[in-house]
């Protein structure tokens, strides 16, 4: 049995998930929390079982001496438990309907030129020098600010929301008094907001719940606030970390690289597209699904599972399972039959899925058009991943290529500077 958890294993645990597919595809195993729970390994047991609605999604079924230790941190002191990871239908139903109303794929697509907008300015803020770090320098200010404001958090107010949220994505997994800090500043200013837009709505995500709200849907200030947390939280890290490992995969895959960069070149989108399902397939932004726990006795994959036991689907070993997926450890941009489950499946399936994309579409087009000699500053060897459970991660992606000839100076006052 490969050892878990440790600092070797996250930054290359494929290995460790392809012989817990062979050799124990549902495991019991003590996590670093000291919760205990199954972990899933093979492509259709994990299918079946983020479909499975006898694995409810709230931690109140969790039962034993580790209950309350699950969970994204800060969020239970905070008051913000009842979002859509953390609730079961009916009310799930309910309150994805609310957010599905207010999250329009035409709002989505109405997004694009921002998005590119600020694709382009967080470039701009580090192109001249040749020379960056991608995860600081661009993977986490641009989903930041491309929530924010979509969501309708006023410009003035969007630093606050980039130093919280870099303070979660930093210490989510460490001691949790700081980001407990963060996430109760988050959920006063969330409310705060929430008061303001009722009097001021505006074409943003925030007033969108407010007016389904006020059409006869049900939904309380905490459930606004909740979902207004869960939206900004998941918008976010899984696209920082979407961008960051997609560019180490075509660091680390320069023929692949190659074969993109000639695409966009030709001005052609098809292997773009499917470049990003395979880059969230080959190496995703989560690596195991969020918590479920069992409110039955069942069987997933042949072994039998208590109620009030933990489980977490391993999507990172579902995704490289031989038996779904043809040489599923060879990058393949150009994979079709690729249903991955980088974004869950059934209920739960993430509803910033399309959000997701078009920023990484368009962050990995602008940087290897604008940069195409992009390469890594140092040894790939020595990046340090973050250790984590949910989220996997760069911790920094120092990189170098030709400086770009200066585009001019901004304009004050026209956005975020970069982070």
């Amino acid at each position: 049995m490969p050892d878990l958890f440790t600092w070797e294993f996250a930054t290359d645990p494929y290995p460790a998930y392809a012989w817990l597919r062979e050799h124990a595809p549902v495991r019991w195993t003590r996590l670093p929390s000291g919760v205990g729970a199954w972990l899933v390994t093979r492509y259709g047991d994990a299918r079946e079982a983020l479909a499975e609605g006898r694995l409810s999604k709230n931690p109140a079924h969790h039962v034993g001496e580790s209950r309350g230790k699950t969970g994204i941190p800060g969020e239970r002191g905070a008051d913000l438990m009842t979002h859509l990871l953390n609730i079961d239908p009916p009310d799930h139903t309910r309150l994805r309907r609310l957010v599905s109303k207010a999250f329009t794929p035409r709002r989505v697509a109405a997004f694009e030129p921002r998005v590119r907008e600020l694709t382009d300015r967080f470039i701009d803020g580090f192109a001249g020098r040749g020379e960056a770090d991608l995860i600081h320098d661009f993977a986490f200010p641009l989903p930041i600010y491309a929530i924010c404001d979509l969501l309708g958090v006023p410009a003035a107010d969007q630093d606050d929301f980039r130093d919280w949220a870099g303070m979660m994505i930093r210490h989510g997994n460490g001691p949790r008094g700081g980001v407990a800090r963060s996430v109760k500043r988050m959920r006063s200013y969330l409310v705060e907001l929430i008061h303001r837009k009722r009097g001021d709505l505006g074409d943003d995500l925030i007033s969108g719940l407010i007016r389904a709200s006020d059409h006869g849907e049900q939904l309380t200030e905490n459930e606004a606030a909740s979902l207004s947390f869960i939206l900004l939280f998941a918008g976010f890290e899984t696209t920082v970390n979407l961008i960051g490992n997609g560019v180490h995969t075509l660091l680390t895959h320069p023929a692949a690289r190659r074969e993109l960069q000639a695409s966009l070149a030709r001005g052609e989108s098809a292997l773009l597209e499917s470049a990003v399902e395979e880059l969230l397939r080959y190496d995703g932004p989560v690596e195991l699904a969020t918590w479920r726990y069992a409110t039955v006795p069942l069987t997933i994959g042949g072994q039998a599972v208590a109620p009030g036991d933990p489980v977490l689907v391993v999507l990172a070993a579902a995704d490289r399972d031989p038996a779904r997926f043809g040489g599923p450890d060879t990058l393949d941009l150009a994979r079709r039959d690729n249903p991955h489950l980088g974004y869950g499946h059934g209920i739960h399936y993430c509803l910033g899925a399309p959000l997701a994309r078009l920023e990484a579409r368009t962050a990995l087009a602008t940087l290897l058009t604008r940069l195409p000699d992009l390469r890594f500053a140092g040894d790939p060897a020595e990046l340090r991943w973050r250790g984590g459970l949910i989220m996997r991660g760069l911790r920094t992606l120092p990189v170098e290529f030709t400086a770009e000839p200066s585009r001019g100076s901004r304009r004050a006052g026209d956005g975020p500077s970069p982070a």
